[in-house]
């Protein structure tokens, strides 16, 4: 089993979630909100009355056919909007 971690902007995520039912993903979590700050910027909430400087974390657990259907379906919206995905190995307990 595979784990996905989106994390992308919270004005792209219904585009995200769209893009993720049409690849039959078994389920998801949304947390909204997500703080921090990556390699060139620093952790800034001055829109966040706005929702504009918001981040969503995404998470799936998925098979390995299902994960290559959301890369071919997500790759497009990283390319345009930014954003990062990670896959990791997921054992359940």
């Amino acid at each position: 089993m595979k784990r996905l971690d989106l994390i992308f902007g919270e004005r792209e995520l219904d585009e995200l979630l769209k893009s993720l039912e049409k690849s039959d993903v078994p389920g998801y979590t949304v947390m909204k909100h997500a703080t921090g700050r990556g390699p060139e910027r620093e952790v800034s909430e001055d829109m966040e009355f706005t929702g504009l400087g918001a981040n969503a974390h995404v998470i799936i657990f998925c098979d390995e056919e299902t994960l290559s259907r959301v890369k071919n379906n997500i790759q497009p919206l990283l390319s345009f909007y930014g954003g990062v995905a990670f896959v990791s190995d997921a054992t359940q307990l």
